[in-house]
Formats: C-alpha cells, structure tokens, sequence
C-alpha cells in the first residue's frame, strides 16, 4: 500500500506541475497524503513492535484458569511478578477461565469480585514492566457446542475489552486458547471475526493475538483466515513436539504416557531437523501473510529428565528466536515449571534456557 501510494503522489505532483505550478491546495493534499502513508506504515509495523516487545515471556498457568483460583495449587502473589521481571523475563502470559466467573444466562454478566482479581494481577505485571497478554483460556463448553455459546463468549468478549479498554499498549488480548474439536477451521474463523469485531468497538488499536485450531497447531496455519485490513493482530502457535517426550508421564495426556517415561531428547541432526522444519513451516506462512509470529506455549512436563528438558527447552528457545518470534514458556511454577515455589528458587539449568545463558 505503502508503495503504491508513492506512485500516486508522484503521478499528481507531475500532473500539477504540468500546469501552472503545484498551488496551495495541491500541497496540502500532498502533505496530508504523505502523512497518511507515514502513519500506515507505522500502523503496519505496531504489530511486529509489540512482538518483538514481548520477548522471552513465561505463562502463569494454573493460576487463573482452574475453576476457582488455588484449585490446581498455585495463586497470584505480587511478590511472583517481582521475581519473573528481576530473571530477565519481558512478559506474562495469563491464562484465565473467564468461562467459569460469568452468568449462564444472558446478558452473561461477569462478577465483579474475578474482575477485581484479575486486575491484580495485570496492575502488578504493569508495574514491574512486564507486557502482558490476556488470554481466554479453558473455555471447554465453547469447544464442544460452539453455536449454543457463541452469544456468550461475544458477551464475555465484551466486557473484558470495555473493561481493560484504558490498559497501556502494552497489553494484549487473545481471543482463545487452543480452539478445538467441534471449533473447527470454518466455525473458528467465524467466530474469531465476530469477537475482533466486539473488540475493536472498545479498543480500536489495540494489539489481539489469534491461533489457529487443533489446539494452535502451526499445521493448521493456512486454515486460518484474518482480516486484511486490521493489521494490529499476532498469530500464535503452541509446541510440544515430538509429545511423547514433553508429556511423559502426564495424567492428562493419557494412560500410554507412564509408557513415555525415560524418554530423552539428546538435540540428534534429526531431532533438530524437525524442529527446524516446523519452525519454517510457520515463519514462511507468517512471511506470507506479513504476520508476526508468537509461540505462546511451549515445554517439557517435570517427569521427564531435566538435562533433556533444558536441552529440548533451550532449542526451541533459540530456533524460534531465530525466526523472530516471541516465546511464552509454559508454565511459571506448576507441572512444568521454570520456578520451585517450594524451594523459592529458580530451576537453573531451566531459567538458563530460556535467558539464553
């Protein structure tokens, strides 16, 4: 756009010179057409900005998103925040159920006393300079009939962007964590639409970060459709590949996975190679797409060694900066923490990965 408006200002200003001289008029209307291209270039560049912004980040997973706060072993303190930022950290994820704080009946009203949490926890990522990104995160119900809660989840969208509409730019929404099953690619672009939509009634400007279905799959990228003309968006993926390493021994994942336990991730040609591939596969569509690029989740359960887990962690660390693209490691001080709340300590050979140490 940015060049094609050059070409417009030349043509017109040959055009009036032509004549009898570039008059007043013909000058304001240059000035302001070179204003406006300036201005969308930078409106261009915002997203990239924020991306590069974020940095090396970490989630605060299982702090907002179990049905009620302290139920999967882990609250917000401030004194967390002070401790991410002093490591080294550039900004938080955080995963919230909004879902599981609002009315089931519309007009879907969200309590107030969980806005009054939440707020915590994004006045103290501000204050200790941390970016944020807010993520709606666990809504199951919307995964398994998505028409019966499209009214809602808008609702829900609602009031959260008129609600943090005053945040810094520095803050961020992400419409959904990781849309799945009945929330395919068709139904996911349709919806993600309508709530960028509501979004941007109340935050024209700022920055929303959208993924693609099958739990954010970079293999899934091309099926995501966005609107052209709104550039202030970020694309994430997640990655925990090859799975059967990051989630040994993980309950979730499956009864098979005690079976995973023991296995290594030694960073072998082939090992690398398909992180590698992977790793282009999304930078080329973000390339294509002039999208800047965030991996918003990635990391190795605790089961799982720890020489290979910061090897395995300390790889995708390095390869998706490579490519530019900002990292969330998942999580802060949970099953796959980077953080011992116990011991108060840093897992070192964990934080070192990530700070690229």
């Amino acid at each position: 756009m940015a060049s094609r408006d050059g070409k417009i200002v030349k043509r017109r200003a040959a055009a009036a010179n032509r004549g009898k001289g570039c008059d007043t008029t013909m000058k304001f209307f240059l000035l302001l057409l070179s204003i406006a291209t300036i201005a969308a270039r930078a409106e261009d560049r915002t997203a990239f900005d924020f991306n590069a912004r974020l940095g090396g980040g970490v989630n605060l997973g299982n702090w907002l998103e179990p049905p009620t706060e302290g139920g999967w072993g882990t609250k917000v303190t401030a004194e967390d925040f002070r401790t991410i930022a002093k490591a080294g950290f550039k900004h938080v994820r955080i995963p919230i159920r909004w879902s599981a704080h609002a009315d089931k009946a519309a007009p879907f009203t969200m309590d107030s006393a969980w806005f009054a949490r939440t707020d915590f926890a994004v006045s103290q990522a501000l204050s200790n300079h941390l970016a944020v990104v807010l993520n709606m995160h666990d809504y199951d119900e919307i995964l398994k009939d998505p028409a019966t809660h499209r009214e809602r989840y808008l609702a829900l969208w609602k009031q959260i962007a008129e609600h943090y509409r005053a945040l810094p730019d520095s803050a961020a929404f992400e419409l959904l964590n990781e849309p799945n099953s009945k929330l395919d690619a068709t139904n996911w672009n349709i919806f993600a639409a309508a709530a960028l939509k509501v979004v941007r009634e109340s935050n024209p400007q700022r920055i929303v970060v959208i993924g693609p279905t099958q739990w954010n799959s970079f293999d899934k990228l091309e099926a995501l459709k966005l609107p052209e003309d709104d550039r202030r968006i970020v694309v994430t993926f997640h990655y925990y590949l090859p799975f059967h390493f990051t989630h040994q021994g993980a309950d979730w994942a499956g009864s098979e996975s005690k079976s995973w336990l023991g296995t290594k991730w030694t960073g072998s040609e082939k090992e690398m190679g398909d992180v590698r591939r992977d790793f282009d596969k999304a930078a080329a569509w973000g390339k294509a797409h002039d999208r800047p690029i965030y991996l918003g989740e990635f990391g190795a359960y605790s089961k799982g060694e720890m020489e290979s887990r910061a090897r395995w962690t300390r790889a995708i660390r390095d390869e998706a900066k490579a490519r530019s693209f900002a990292t969330a490691y998942w999580e802060f001080s949970s099953g796959f923490g980077v953080y011992d709340t116990q011991a108060h300590a840093w897992r070192e050979p964990l934080l070192n990965a990530l700070l690229g140490k």
